[in-house]
């Protein structure tokens, strides 16, 4: 397989999101990254994310955002996003390597 051109810029756009200053904690963005354990008030939000981002609904998003606000939900569901195409790229790159 050949090199990944994008790699460190992928990790490095990972890290910002994950580590960086937000509104959200660094914890709470791993676990929706990584599809990990949440609160009850994201748990569906990121699950929707991860398994099929076309049925996230409005009220999925509020549920956290009115206690949290539109800047932190925002960095939860970015970094469920990522997590997700992140998933789906690995499992692109395993599938060709076994090709």
């Amino acid at each position: 397989m050949h090199p990944d051109p994008h790699l460190a810029l992928r990790e490095r756009v990972i890290r910002g999101v994950l580590e960086g200053p937000g509104h959200a904690e660094p914890a709470l963005r791993a676990a929706a990254f990584a599809r990990g354990a949440l609160p009850d008030d994201l748990a569906t939000l990121v699950d929707r994310i991860h398994a099929h981002a076309y049925r996230v609904t409005e009220a999925d998003v509020g549920r956290g955002q009115s206690t949290r606000g539109d800047d932190a939900m925002f960095e939860v569901i970015v970094s469920a996003a990522l997590g997700a195409a992140s998933a789906r790229l690995a499992a692109g790159q395993r599938a060709l390597e076994e090709a």
